[in-house]
């Protein structure tokens, strides 16, 4: 006689609570339990207070820093490992540390690497990701890695501006290719900022490469920290004759005086998901969830089933 498979689990690490309860909705099922007990010097201890031997365990959590976001996922993956789960997936809408995946200077790590030999280390037998810094990343694991791109969730919104004279642009070289591919989908033009950093998180000069005169201009990052590239290059399309420009960047890390720079910026609007919670609100942040992407992507990873209809790009 078969012995039937169990039920998929679905666990939700601190810091993504509010988005996971979404993504399990949206499967269809309710989070399982986890209790976090704390140490009085910092140190915390995740349980599962219910039985995943033999199931789909799937941890839901964005890895950005503080470094406890991170070790939380891990910890969680470890537990499922030892608690006989059959399948771990680490589910990270927001893969933390992944600019760092290059040696850009001397005797500096590749914390990127070091992040998925850690996740693999752990436990996890498999990687649910969106729109990576960088997409060689997904050659650091050995694991399966699906990389989901948020444009399945921004490209409606987008048509629904209905934006005449619409020009995508690139914030700088390396999103040359992201920016490509929307203006692809959307039939537009493109221009390419370029910049000079003085030092991270610092521009000390920027170009454009193209024209905008008249135009719609719809920015297109992977990530928006300090949001110092994103209101520079607002403030020179505008100057050169840009009729609007809006920005879409996936994961909305927003540090420092970000939420301030994008409230006094020419943005008419930033646009991100809910891979990582806002911090505070603001009239110029619009915020579309993740949720049915990633949670579609889970059913079809649950029953087998290709994911190739998610990759709009």
């Amino acid at each position: 006689m078969a012995i039937p498979t169990p039920e998929p689990k679905i666990f939700a690490c601190s810091q993504s609570i509010v988005l996971a309860e979404k993504i399990a909705e949206a499967f269809g099922m309710p989070l399982g339990n986890v209790i976090t007990s704390h140490y009085s010097d910092g140190e915390f201890q995740p349980s599962f207070e219910e039985s995943v031997r033999g199931s789909r365990v799937f941890i839901i959590g964005s890895t950005f820093p503080n470094s406890d976001n991170l070790m939380e996922m891990l910890l969680m993956i470890d537990a499922a490992k030892r608690a006989s789960a059959r399948h771990v997936t680490a589910v990270l809408p927001y893969f933390g540390w992944a600019r760092q995946d290059r040696k850009d200077k001397p005797r500096v790590p590749i914390a990127a690497k070091l992040v998925a030999k850690m996740l693999e280390t752990a436990g996890a037998t498999r990687i649910i990701t969106m729109d990576l810094h960088a997409d060689q990343i997904q050659g650091f694991f050995e694991k399966p890695v699906d990389h989901l791109f948020a444009s399945t969730v921004f490209l409606p919104y987008l048509r629904g501006l209905k934006l005449e004279n619409l020009t995508i642009a690139s914030p700088d070289m390396g999103g040359s290719k992201r920016a490509y591919a929307y203006s692809k989908f959307l039939e537009s033009d493109v221009v390419i900022c370029y910049k000079q950093r003085e030092k991270a998180n610092v521009i000390s000069h920027m170009e454009l490469i193209g024209d905008v005169t008249g135009k719609n201009v719809v920015l297109v990052d992977d990530m928006v920290d300090t949001a110092g590239t994103l209101t520079k290059a607002a403030d020179v399309m505008m100057e050169r004759g840009a009729l609007s420009v809006r920005a879409i960047c996936t994961h909305a890390i927003l540090s420092g005086n970000a939420y301030e720079k994008i409230e006094n910026s020419k943005l008419e609007e930033l646009i991100v998901t809910d891979s990582i919670p806002l911090k505070q609100d603001s009239k110029k942040i619009r915020v579309l969830t993740c949720s049915k992407l990633v949670a579609d992507v889970m059913i079809r990873v649950n029953t087998n089933r290709s994911i190739s209809s998610k990759f709009l790009m």
